[in-house]
């Protein structure tokens, strides 16, 4: 995979859901905050104002789209003088995967298309740490064409589901994901140069050194080789780097292995041995330290009991 498919696809748990809903004026509905997922809202039809929990509310129109990385909670209403409605909604709560609804109301119709994933936050991934609250892209002309067409797409199947539709619609919200950051990389590109995830996957020797940690955790790298391969003298490269990514290049190789290595335990009947193997430890015992200096637990532990660390953000250590 390349680096930006690689880490949605380690960021990324369980099923996205998805849902159609017709909104008649006047309305107003807050959707709670929920720690561990990302959400989005897609207006269809119609427009609709965002109101964020600190800040003045933001006016959306068909097209446009919504993205919440964080799980912050936020409402929509038709307009901001709209009495707002309460909920506890929770798409995880309910078993379809997608789903279609309709209020009640005589008034003009606003159409949104949402949906939520659910995020690994105890390995979140820095690219997503540095996302805003939240994210507005406006529709424009001949702009994020792909996403225009996943959302057309995410749309009719929701609100006419065929046969093969369980397939389709999560394959969908997937390329959803992709296509949302895409287009916000673009903009961060136009506003800075430097500094975050955009500019990282858009810097040559950067990405160079990240598609190689990537491609072969298991590889024993050091500075001095990634810096190598990014065509970098060893001082350069780590300067580089840590500007972009904001980890030295080491501690994010530890940080992306024991994540590969924790994906590992909770998805496959690998022994500790051939994990540990698999993510570049030179032995069992090696790795067990390692890993529960990251994540607070022995792994078998881990494996065992899905056992998840208590005030450890897996963030550091030396490979």
């Amino acid at each position: 995979m390349d680096v930006l498919s690689d880490v949605v696809a380690a960021m990324r748990m369980g099923v996205p859901r998805s849902a159609r809903v017709e909104w008649p004026a006047p309305w107003g509905q807050r959707f709670p905050s929920a720690p561990g997922s990302a959400g989005f809202q897609v207006v269809l039809q119609g427009s609709c104002w965002a109101i964020p929990p600190e800040g003045e509310p933001i006016p959306v129109g068909t097209g446009d789209v919504l993205f919440f990385p964080h799980g912050h909670g936020y409402a929509l209403a038709d307009s901001p003088a709209s009495p707002i409605a309460e909920s506890d909604c929770d798409p995880y709560a309910h078993a379809e995967l997608f789903a279609s609804a309709s209020m009640e109301g005589t008034g003009p119709v606003t159409v949104t298309l949402c949906g939520g994933y659910q995020l690994d936050s105890i390995q979140a991934h820095p690219l997503l740490g540095g996302l805003p609250a939240m994210i507005h892209l406006p529709a424009r002309l001949g702009h994020n064409t792909e996403l225009r067409a996943a959302v057309e797409l995410l749309g009719r199947e929701i609100a006419d589901p065929r046969p093969g539709a369980d397939l389709v619609v999560p394959a969908l919200l997937d390329m959803l994901l992709l296509y949302i950051l895409r287009a916000w990389f673009d903009v961060s590109l136009e506003h800075c140069a430097a500094g975050n995830w955009a500019a990282a996957l858009a810097d040559p020797a950067v990405r160079a050194a990240l598609e190689g940690i990537h491609r072969d955790p298991a590889h024993p790298w050091t500075v001095e080789s990634l810096g190598r391969r990014a065509g970098l003298s060893r001082a350069a490269f780590s300067r580089r780097f840590t500007q972009f990514v904001g980890q030295p290049p080491l501690t994010y190789l530890t940080w992306w292995r024991l994540g590969a290595a924790a994906r590992m335990l909770r998805d496959s009947d690998a022994t500790l041995s051939e994990i540990a193997g698999a993510v570049g430890y030179g032995s069992e015992f090696a790795f067990a330290t390692a890993f529960k200096r990251a994540y607070g637990t022995a792994p078998g532990r881990y494996r065992r009991v899905g056992c998840r660390p208590s005030g450890r953000s897996g963030q550091g250590g030396s490979p």
